[in-house]
C-alpha cells in the first residue's frame, strides 16, 4: 500500500483545489448578508479563482519544469493555504475576491503539477490505474463542491468552506514531502511572461465585462471598451505566441483536428456541466426557502454518478477511443441540462434530479479521458503543454460560463417580469437585478399588501423562466461539444508493432520529462 501514498498525496491537493471552484455556490447569499454586499457582485467570488487558474496554469506549469514539480506542487499547497485562512477572515467583499485570486494562484500551481508527478512516479498498469484514481476523484469533485459548502456553511459558517482547506493543506504538505521524491528539474524552458500577460488581460477583460454587462449596458462606452481589450490583448496573444522561440501556448498543436476538437469539448464541458449551478443554487435558497445543506445535497446526485462512472471508466474504458468517451460524455451533460429545463413555477428541488443524474454520468465518462487524450494526440515531448492546455481549457470554461449563463439567467428573469408583470412590476430590468441578486425575499416584502401574494407567483414564473433559458443553453453547448468531439477526436496511432519492447514501451509510458510539465 506504501506505494499508492504519493497518489493519496496527489488527488488530496487535486480534490482540494477543484471542490474549490464550486464549493463557495451555496455559500454566495450568505456571503452577500454577512459582507453586506449582493449575490451579482459575489460572482467574482466564484470568477476570480476560476481565471487566476485558467491564465496561471501554463505559466506556472513552464516554471515547474525549470525548478521541480514536487517543489512548485508543496509551493502551491502553502499559498493555497495562506489564502484559505485569509478569505475565511475576509471583513468585506473586495478583501475575499483578492484572496480568492490568491487561492487560484495557489491552486494553478497544484493542477499544473499534479499529473507530472503521477506520470514521473508511476509506470506501467500502476499509471493506468493510478490516473483512474486521479479521474475519479476530479471528475467527482466539483460536483461535490456544492455539498460541502451546505453542510460547511448550515452548521458552522461561511467561513469554514475557506477554513476546512487548512487540515488537508497540511496533511497533504506533508505526505508530499515524506512520500514524493523530488526529481530533477530541466533547464532550457522559460517563463512567457508576455504571453503569460497578454491571455491574462484577454481573460479577464472579457469575463469583467460579460458580468457587468448588464449595468453598463451592452452598447455602453464602458462595455464595448472591455470587449475591445479582450480582443486586442487576444490578438496579442496569438502574435507573441508565434514569435516566441518557447511560447507558453504552441499554436501549431491546434493544426491537429484532435487536439483542437478536444479543446473545444474541455470549455463546453465546464460550462455545460458546472456554470448553471450558481443559479440554481440561488433559485432553491431564495424561492424555494431551502437551507444551505439541503441546496448543496441536491447536488448529491451528479457527484454520486461522476464519482462511480469516473472510477468505473478509468478501469474499463482505457481502451475505447476518447471520441467516443468525451463525445458521450458531453451529449449525457446536454442531455441532463435538458432534462433540467422542464423547471416551471410550481416545480420543487425532485425536478433536478434525473438531469443531475444524468450528467453526473456523462462528467464520470468525459472527465477522466481529457488530459490523457490530449496528452497522447500531441508528439511527447508537447504532451505536458497539452495536458495544461486542457485544464486551462476547463478552467476558463467555468469563469466564462458563469458570466455567460448569469447574462442568459438575467434575460429570462427581465423577459418573464416584462411579459407577465403588467401592473405589478414598474421596472422588470431593476426587479431582474434584485432578484438576481438573491433579493426575491425583500421584493416580496416590499410590494403593497394587496400585491404581494401576485408578485410573490410572479418571482416564481421569473425565476422558472430564467432556469429555462439557462438549462436550454447550457444542454445546446453541451451536444455542441459532444458533436465537436465526435467529429473531431480521433485515438492516436499505435506503435509499430515491428519495434523492439523497449521501444514500444517508451511510446506507451512517456518518460517524465515527455509527460510531465502542466498537469
Amino acid at each position: 500500500m506504501r506505494k499508492w501514498l504519493p497518489l493519496v498525496a496527489v488527488c488530496l491537493g487535486t480534490f482540494m483545489l477543484l471542490v474549490d471552484v464550486t464549493i463557495v455556490v451555496v455559500a454566495l447569499p450568505d456571503m452577500a448578508e454577512s459582507l453586506r454586499t449582493s449575490f451579482a457582485d459575489l460572482q467574482w467570488v466564484m470568477d476570480i479563482y476560476a481565471l487566476a487558474l485558467a491564465a496561471l496554469l501554463l505559466g506556472v506549469g513552464s516554471l515547474a519544469d525549470r525548478i521541480g514539480h514536487r517543489q512548485v506542487y508543496v509551493a502551491g499547497l502553502v499559498l493555497f493555504a495562506l489564502a484559505s485562512l485569509a478569505c475565511g477572515l475576509a471583513t468585506g467583499p473586495q478583501a475575499l475576491i483578492v484572496f480568492r485570486g490568491v487561492q487560484g494562484i495557489g491552486g494553478a500551481a497544484m493542477l499544473a503539477t499534479t499529473t507530472a508527478l503521477i506520470s514521473s512516479i508511476y509506470h506501467g498498469r500502476d499509471r493506468g490505474v493510478a490516473f483512474g484514481a486521479w479521474g475519479a476523484v476530479s471528475g467527482a469533485a466539483s460536483a461535490a463542491g456544492p455539498i460541502m459548502g451546505g453542510l460547511l456553511t448550515e452548521h458552522l459558517d461561511w467561513r469554514w468552506i475557506f477554513f476546512v482547506n487548512l487540515p488537508i493543506s497540511v496533511l497533504a504538505i506533508v505526505m508530499t514531502l515524506r512520500f514524493v521524491a523530488a526529481a530533477p528539474p530541466r533547464r532550457g524552458r522559460g517563463v512567457d511572461l508576455p504571453g503569460l500577460a497578454s491571455f491574462t488581460v484577454a481573460a479577464g477583460a472579457a469575463t469583467y465585462a460579460l458580468i457587468k454587462g448588464n449595468d453598463y449596458g451592452w452598447t455602453s462606452a464602458a462595455t464595448l471598451g472591455l470587449f475591445g481589450l479582450a480582443a486586442v490583448a487576444l490578438i496579442a496573444f496569438l502574435l507573441i505566441e508565434t514569435r516566441r522561440e518557447q511560447p507558453l501556448l504552441d499554436l501549431s498543436l491546434f493544426r491537429g483536428a484532435s487536439f483542437s476538437g478536444l479543446m473545444v469539448a474541455a470549455v463546453l464541458l465546464s460550462v455545460a456541466a458546472f456554470s448553471y449551478l450558481a443559479y440554481t443554487s440561488l433559485w432553491l435558497q431564495s424561492v424555494r426557502g431551502m437551507g444551505p445543506v439541503a441546496a448543496g445535497l441536491t447536488c448529491l446526485p451528479m457527484s454520486a454518478a461522476a464519482f462511480v462512472v469516473a472510477s468505473l471508466a478509468g478501469r474499463f474504458l482505457h481502451d475505447v477511443s476518447p471520441r467516443w468517451t468525451i463525445g458521450a460524455g458531453l451529449l449525457l451533460i446536454g442531455a441532463g441540462a435538458f432534462l433540467q429545463a422542464t423547471v416551471d413555477a410550481g416545480s420543487t428541488w425532485t425536478v433536478l434530479v434525473p438531469g443531475l443524474a444524468v450528467t453526473g454520468i456523462g462528467v464520470g465518462i468525459a472527465t477522466p479521458t481529457l488530459a490523457s487524450a490530449a496528452m497522447a494526440s500531441v508528439a511527447p515531448e508537447r504532451g505536458g503543454m497539452a495536458s495544461g492546455a486542457v485544464n486551462t481549457a476547463r478552467q476558463l470554461g467555468n469563469a466564462l460560463g458563469i458570466a455567460v449563463l448569469g447574462v442568459v439567467f438575467h434575460a429570462g428573469l427581465a423577459g418573464a417580469l416584462r411579459d407577465h408583470g403588467a401592473g405589478a412590476v414598474a421596472d422588470p430590468s431593476a426587479t431582474a437585478d434584485a432578484l438576481a441578486g438573491g433579493q426575491a425575499g425583500a421584493v416580496v416584502a416590499h410590494a403593497a399588501p394587496a400585491q404581494r401574494d401576485l408578485l410573490g407567483q410572479l418571482v416564481h414564473e421569473a425565476f422558472a423562466a430564467g432556469l429555462r433559458q439557462t438549462f436550454l443553453v447550457s444542454g445546446a453547448l453541451g451536444i455542441l461539444g459532444g458533436l465537436v468531439a465526435l467529429a473531431l477526436v480521433r485515438r492516436p496511432a499505435k506503435p509499430a508493432a515491428a519495434r523492439p519492447p523497449q521501444a514500444s514501451r517508451s511510446a506507451a509510458e512517456p518518460a517524465p520529462a515527455a509527460a510531465a510539465g502542466r498537469g
